[in-house]
């Protein structure tokens, strides 16, 4: 798969995509990411990117004609790659979202800069998204952990193809709680059933934490998680009072 970034600041994806799992990813081949300076299909000696905007104001507008004219020369040479504008008026990214980005051929992403961008540029992408609520300096972060998030489950990335699919967000729900050695420490004990060896008792366990948390943390999350009936009872028995589950290891 293929990862290609429209930036001014081409540099600052060295290091976050060079290292750990992603670098591993590179250098397997599973996929590619590569950072194109904006500037060169910017016209002229100075290879200007911006200007002030039409009608007057504050700061300065990306121009539309650099941005066109890299997005063509990328669509030819990954036909079929999904352009992705990165904006605040974008809807918010999610774990479903990544995963069936996942499955794109290429994703083309545009890191804005400067006070915004030509509306006119919005005729040429696929899809805008945003990772929150608050303003960047401009789209490179955005871009890193939206690649982050889809790179790690293009398969074979991650090595063990069941690590993604206990995560946070992957069935709606929070993570349940995890615990590696020693069984104790300062008096605080692994939960029993994590060390029993009863594969379908600690599935369980597993999946009513996932509940607990998710409750306790993110309730809005439980409108759309796809729930059994016994979800739905046992979140009822976190709402009986004293004794209930949520007390219970």
């Amino acid at each position: 798969m293929t990862f290609d970034i429209l930036t001014l600041f081409p540099a600052m994806f060295a290091s976050p995509m060079g290292e750990s799992i992603l670098g591993k990813a590179v250098d397997r081949g599973l996929i590619q990411v590569r950072a194109h300076n904006l500037r060169n299909w910017a016209a002229g000696r100075h290879q200007v990117t911006d200007d002030a905007p039409y009608g007057g104001g504050d700061g300065m507008v990306m121009k539309v004609d650099p941005v066109v004219g890299a997005l063509r020369d990328l669509r030819a040479a990954v036909p079929g790659a999904k352009v992705v504008l990165l904006t605040p008026q974008g809807r918010t990214f999610s774990q479903q979202d990544a995963a069936a980005l996942a499955a794109e051929q290429g994703l083309v992403f545009i890191c804005g800069r400067y006070e915004g961008f030509d509306e006119r540029i919005r005729a040429f992408v696929d899809v805008e998204y945003s990772i929150g609520d608050f303003i960047l300096t401009g789209g490179e972060l955005a871009a890193m952990v939206m690649i982050d998030a889809i790179a790690r489950l293009v398969p074979g990335v991650l090595g063990c193809e069941g690590s993604a699919a206990g995560d946070s967000f992957s069935d709606g729900l929070l993570e349940y709680p995890q615990y590696t050695r020693p069984a104790e420490f300062e008096g605080m004990k692994v939960p029993e059933v994590l060390l029993s060896g009863n594969h379908g008792e600690i599935a369980r366990w597993r999946r009513r934490r996932q509940l607990e948390r998710t409750a306790q943390r993110r309730p809005d999350l439980l409108d759309a998680a796809p729930l059994s009936k016994e979800d739905r009872c046992f979140l009822a028995s976190l709402q009986s009072g004293p004794g209930a589950e949520l007390n219970k290891k």
